[in-house]
């Protein structure tokens, strides 16, 4: 987040910004909207203004519809098209003031994907094609603790709490703090790391020691080593966090922990873990398997 935050300044520094646009930024800072949050905002109003060619203050519902339908024809996922909804009913409503657009503005819905989750050997596999000693302790990180990729990132070596076996997240996702379990053995990988490359601060720095590795240099270390294991699936660092809450899950685990270890905050987003736990599912007996044995029982 921090390096998005810096990218984001350096890229309105490089670029004068209108008053409308500033006071976007301000009304967003003001609601405490994390660095990432405003910069995809801002970016999806400057694409729809630049779409019609005018200030998205001359713009009203008819031509959010209209975008709506271009990004559909365009084919972007729905993720997509309804975080542009939400940037626009921020902008019509919070900087613009025109609640008569925003209740009229409609949001998709979004179809119901079960999330990728690899096998054991798969995360296996997948770990030791990751070349680079940081990433590939960084990636196990993820795993061990189904942290979010951006979260690994921003560890620093204070984060650990080897007495009590706890990892301290900082600033997570809607800027919550949370603890997750530090296992045994993820805790003799970190000590043999730390050895090794004797960190300072940051737990994985960058280039730069003084910032953390980016996110997308853990997620391209993700790509080279889906392709170098040969794994099939389209996995990304966001899988082996599926992959984490779906093992723990599949190992007996109350959903209700799960929940607080993945910082859900709805636990309807923590119970589509139980539809992709396939040890569980697979131990289900079909009624087939009985049916004989039901037929007999009723002509008694």
């Amino acid at each position: 987040m921090a390096q998005t935050a810096k990218t984001a300044q350096t890229a309105q520094t490089q670029q004068p910004i209108s008053p409308l646009r500033r006071r976007m930024i301000e009304d967003m800072t003001l609601r405490n909207l994390s660095a990432s949050t405003q910069q995809s905002y801002v970016y999806a109003v400057s694409a729809f203004s630049r779409h019609f060619g005018r200030s998205p203050d001359r713009l009203g519902l008819e031509e959010v519809r209209a975008f709506q339908l271009h990004l559909i024809g365009l084919k972007r996922s729905w993720a997509h098209i309804n975080q542009v909804t939400c940037a626009l009913r921020f902008f019509y409503s919070v900087t613009l003031g025109r609640k008569d657009v925003v209740e009229r503005i409609v949001s998709g819905r979004e179809p119901a994907k079960l999330p990728l989750v690899l096998s054991a050997e798969e995360v296996m596999r997948f770990l030791d094609a990751v070349l680079s000693l940081r990433d590939r302790v960084a990636l196990t990180t993820a795993y061990a603790t189904g942290l979010r990729v951006g979260e690994v990132s921003r560890l620093t070596i204070s984060s650990i709490d080897s007495q009590r076996m706890l990892i301290v997240v900082t600033g997570g996702k809607g800027g919550k703090d949370r603890c997750v379990t530090l296992s045994p053995r993820l805790r003799e990988v970190l000590r043999a790391y730390w050895l090794i490359g004797r960190p300072k601060h940051w737990l994985f720095p960058g280039r730069d020691p003084a910032e953390p590795v980016s996110v997308g240099t853990l997620q391209e270390a993700c790509r080279r080593a889906r392709r170098d294991s040969g794994l099939r699936k389209p996995v990304t660092a966001h899988a082996l966090r599926h992959s984490f809450a779906t093992h723990l899950y599949e190992s007996g685990a109350d959903l209700r922990l799960i929940q607080v270890l993945l910082g859900h905050a709805r636990m309807s987003t923590t119970e589509r873990y139980m539809h992709v736990a396939t040890s569980l599912i697979a131990e289900a007996r079909s009624p087939l398997d009985d049916l004989q044995a039901r037929a007999r029982r009723s002509a008694k």
